[in-house]
């Protein structure tokens, strides 16, 4: 049986090998297309985590999928902070992560500022009533739940390589 360094000698790199997948990935190798990088130095794994943060649903609590590690080859986590860092991507506020809680979770908020009328309210009179009520900071300390936003150099790499996408199995998310 081969080592996953024979395994991986002709990709252009080496993948990330995460202990928990080392058995299925010695048995279905990464293909080596997604171990070459783009001319801006990403791998298609980070094509393909934009593309998916792009959907506006990908939050602080949301799991990796199993393909990042499986099919790309990345270490999701350390990759997605490494796209913060160089600004393809962003971490919301607390007031623009509000979109991913419930209105339970506002109508609570607003319970404890003593506002009235709770029950009449729809959802974008509840957006409206906590960002009357509560500053930043405030709303900041009640949830730690945030959203990530792509950037404009996250959405310029996206649209610049759209055949990575179209490689990638498609749902809708």
């Amino acid at each position: 049986m081969k080592t996953l360094t024979e395994i991986y000698s002709q990709h252009a790199e080496m993948p990330y090998i995460a202990p928990k997948y080392e058995a299925e990935l010695l048995r279905k190798p990464i293909p080596k297309r997604n171990m070459l990088r783009t001319s801006e130095g990403l791998l298609p794994g980070h094509i393909i985590m934009l593309w998916r943060i792009n959907f506006g649903s990908y939050t602080t609590q949301s799991t990796h999928h199993k393909y990042f590690y499986t099919t790309y080859g990345i270490d999701a986590q350390k990759e997605l902070d490494w796209l913060i860092e160089e600004g393809y991507v962003k971490v919301d506020s607390a007031f623009d992560s509000l979109k991913h809680l419930s209105a339970g979770f506002l109508k609570d908020f607003l319970k404890a500022k003593g506002v009235a009328g709770l029950s009449k309210m729809k959802r974008s009179d509840l957006d409206q009533a906590v960002a009357a009520n509560y500053t930043e900071e405030e709303l900041g300390q009640l949830f730690e739940l945030r959203g990530y936003a792509i950037l404009p150099k996250g959405k310029e790499v996206l649209e610049a390589h759209p055949e990575i996408v179209d490689k990638h199995p498609q749902k809708s998310y």
